[in-house]
């Protein structure tokens, strides 16, 4: 059976948290609805403010105020079940401001990667808030482990290990991932354990994983518990949900996308990513298009060199045209094949996890 994680005085009824989706994927509605019924709903830091009128004015404040708005919003919408987190990416250029801000709306957790989350507790010292780095690696996670013990004197409260066959910004080269020699995520899963016991004996705290890229049903989910990992962390399965905060077309993209549309891009943001081929894909590959009024985001992108900006790509995906923007996705979106309610969903995977540990 599924058991529930605490954190202190915190509890995850059930250990699935809804991985960040952005631009606009995963805000209030999502997360909500799956903290409602015992996850760890997640709202993305990535442009949450792109609705708002003064976005193009002042982006940053923008956001900042968005991510306390999603944060209110989706904390009613529980009912005051389950745990909120919020995704921020290291190489967003005011990383400082929207960690701030994600204490300040009184998250449960901050959930970082795309980087190392090298100096996130600083950002903390006087809040409660959890902290998990997402790392792809054991060795990206001593290092992070190490960073905090000697700097700050603390440990992560869970940690996050995403496989190569998750959807998004990848943490591996895109050589490996293109000759498929990365490590399984099992083998990671193994690998990592070992690190966290000195620090939990330490720090008189159990460190959970959670597993994350590819997760797919319930018996994906015992099959991660079985390795070691605590719970997982899922993306991809909730676009197809009726209460996703993404567009309809959007949506019906992961809907009617097939094995072979699944594939391997170059991000303007420097790293490998996981992204449905489509119009603008293809466009892309052949062309610069050029940048205007550049919202400077993203630490690695450099306007004058970059083939698209990523930003806009993914705020015309999610909220105007999925054909004319980025559409990120894991490697196993094309077997979502219908709509559901996050309920349904979350009673769909608990279940098969279960059925699926009750034969071994």
């Amino acid at each position: 059976m599924l058991k529930e994680i605490r954190f202190g005085s915190r509890i995850l009824k059930q250990p699935i948290i809804q991985g960040g989706m952005g631009v606009g994927v995963s805000l209030s509605s999502l997360a909500g609805h799956v903290m409602k019924e015992g996850g760890m709903g997640v709202i993305s830091a990535a442009h949450p403010g792109y609705a708002r009128e003064d976005f193009r004015k002042d982006s940053i404040h923008a956001n900042c105020e968005a991510i306390k708005e999603e944060c209110e919003k989706a904390r009613v919408i529980s009912e005051g079940n389950g745990l909120l987190g919020v995704n921020v990416m290291v190489a967003s250029t005011d990383y400082d401001r929207y960690v701030r801000a994600a204490v300040e709306a009184g998250a449960d957790a901050i959930i970082s990667g795309a980087g190392l989350p090298l100096h996130l507790p600083s950002l903390t010292k006087d809040s409660d808030i959890l902290l998990a780095p997402i790392v792809s690696s054991a060795k990206a996670a001593n290092l992070i482990l190490r960073s905090w013990d000697r700097h700050y004197q603390t440990c992560p409260d869970f940690i996050v290990i995403e496989g190569s066959e998750a959807g998004g910004h990848l943490g591996f080269r895109k050589e490996d991932l293109m000759e498929g020699t990365c490590q399984s995520l099992e083998q990671i899963v193994t690998e990592m354990l070992p690190l966290l016991t000195a620090y939990e004996a330490k720090y008189n705290k159990k460190i959970p994983v959670f597993a994350a890229g590819g997760i797919y049903d319930g018996a994906d989910i015992a099959r991660m518990i079985r390795s070691g990992a605590s719970g997982v962390q899922m993306a991809t399965r909730f676009i197809a949900t009726y209460e996703c905060d993404a567009a309809d077309t959007f949506k019906q993209a992961v809907i009617n996308c097939r094995k072979e549309d699944i594939r391997l891009i170059k991000s303007p943001a420097g790293l490998p990513g996981r992204a449905l081929e489509n119009a603008f894909i293809r466009r892309v590959e052949g062309q610069t298009i050029s940048m205007q009024n550049c919202l400077h985001c993203m630490k690695p992108c450099d306007p004058s060199h970059t083939p698209y900006c990523i930003s806009e790509a993914l705020i015309r995906s999610a909220s105007v045209n999925a054909d004319e923007g980025v559409v990120f996705v894991g490697s196993n979106a094309w077997r979502v094949d219908h709509m559901v309610h996050v309920k349904e969903l979350m009673q769909e995977l608990i279940e098969g996890a279960n059925a699926a540990l009750k034969e071994n």
